[in-house]
């Protein structure tokens, strides 16, 4: 059975008007594999009482290019952590679309996969035109594909995107402020961002986001938005961009007043930053994947906090800008092609992520929560940046790094972090 194509809309073009507008745009992460409670879903996120897009977070065994194990999931009944794009047929995915994505309610499909051909190729042909993800962001934390061969796919897939036939302009997001989730100090979360939102520029894209993820300091996370605006600004041209804030994604805290109040934060963190769109957590993150009760507790507690904040001054300079500018521009200087000059900088160390374990990260990086509650590099490898930035301290000791994992959580848990 076919059906036609679904009407496109224009994801980045919505975002875009609704902050031209002063409105934050909430988006929750939220998958299921069965169609009715995946179109239950995505209603419910258009009726909250907030301003919101939807979302499509597809399993596990289509992010890694298992179609087969998917499609036998689905004949069986087999319930999976989301949504089997490529498996589910197109009349199926078109009916639980149908009324619900229109131009009031573009929807994103989110995914997880270093090698994305198939799915930006299905997205597609469904007449969708919003996805995210990245050549380094759906690669270093998920698993063990090179990073020559992530590189190699996203290069396609932009140009799939950039290719297509569309009545509206396709539109990737970064997901390279969020890297392993938590400890990466904020200018390598700028800088890899800021490199995947020039990759999707060269090869074709013009309507990007770049991502930052909430951390620890919200005075260095202003910063650190800032130092991202700035490097779009510089980076972008011609291209329509918006920047996304993500609420934390380490270690949830357990009660629901401490998560509540974390959300809170970051989406006063999203509005008096500028940034344009806010991923959500919910109450439950702890406890059990969020139902769609807590997804729409979370998108309205978002959008009310957010209505109660103000844009602030971002300083025109600081630590974080410095050194993610000096780590942009050293990548940049190493090959006319922005892949092939990711892939040298992780083999030199030029760009290298604190604690992350895939074999093409050099790991010789390091950092900790200073006194002030910021994040900061202890060892910096290879990076070019050094100088008075780089704390003095250079030993990390398990003990160490399991209170600074746990330290959002526990300080939330305990009424800290205004």
């Amino acid at each position: 059975m076919t059906s036609a194509p679904l009407r496109p809309v224009a994801f980045g073009e919505f975002v875009s008007r609704a902050h031209a507008r002063g409105t934050l745009v909430v988006q929750p992460r939220m998958g299921f594999s069965d169609p009715r409670l995946m179109r239950e879903g995505l209603a419910a996120t258009r009726s909250a009482d907030a301003l919101t897009v939807g979302t499509l977070t597809l399993d596990s065994y289509t992010r890694v290019r298992d179609l087969p194990a998917a499609r036998k999931a689905v004949a069986e009944g087999v319930p999976l952590n989301g949504y089997p794009l490529c498996t589910h047929p197109a009349a199926t995915t078109h009916a639980l679309l149908d009324g619900v994505l229109d131009a009031d309610f573009p929807v994103q499909v989110r995914h997880g996969s270093p090698r994305p051909e198939h799915i930006v190729s299905r997205l597609l042909a469904l007449g969708l035109d919003a996805t995210e993800g990245g050549p380094v962001s759906y690669c270093l934390p998920y698993g063990r594909t090179g990073l020559a061969d992530a590189v190699a796919a996203w290069r396609t897939a932009c140009t799939m995107l950039a290719e297509a036939t569309t009545p509206v302009t396709p539109h990737l997001e970064s997901f390279g402020g969020c890297m392993l989730g938590q400890l990466c100090p904020p200018s390598m979360l700028v800088a890899i961002s800021a490199l995947e939102g020039a990759f999707f520029a060269q090869y074709g894209l013009r309507s990007v986001s770049l991502s930052y993820a909430q951390q620890i300091s919200p005075e260095q996370d202003r910063e650190a938005v800032a130092a991202l605006r700035g490097l779009a600004g510089e980076l972008l041209p011609g291209v329509d961009w918006h920047i996304v804030v993500y609420a934390y994604m380490g270690v949830y805290p357990r009660s629901r007043p401490g998560a509540l109040s974390l959300l809170t934060a970051a989406a006063r963190l999203a509005v008096e930053s500028g940034a344009a769109r806010l991923i959500v957590k919910t109450a439950a993150e702890a406890h059990h994947i969020p139902r769609i009760a807590d997804n729409v507790e979370a998108l309205e507690t978002a959008a009310a906090a957010a209505a109660r904040a103000t844009r602030l001054p971002g300083p025109a300079d600081s630590e974080v800008y410095a050194e993610a500018r000096a780590l942009v521009h050293t990548v940049l200087g190493l090959h006319d092609d922005i892949g092939e000059a990711l892939v040298t900088a992780f083999r030199r160390g030029l760009l290298d992520i604190p604690f992350c374990l895939h074999p093409d990260n050099a790991g010789r990086t390091r950092s900790f929560i200073d006194h002030e509650g910021r994040l900061r590099w202890s060892d910096t490898g290879a990076l070019p940046i050094g100088g008075a930035s780089t704390s003095s301290r250079t030993v990390l000791t398990s003990t160490d790094l399991l209170s600074a994992l746990s330290h959002v959580q526990r300080s939330y848990d305990c009424g800290g972090i205004p």
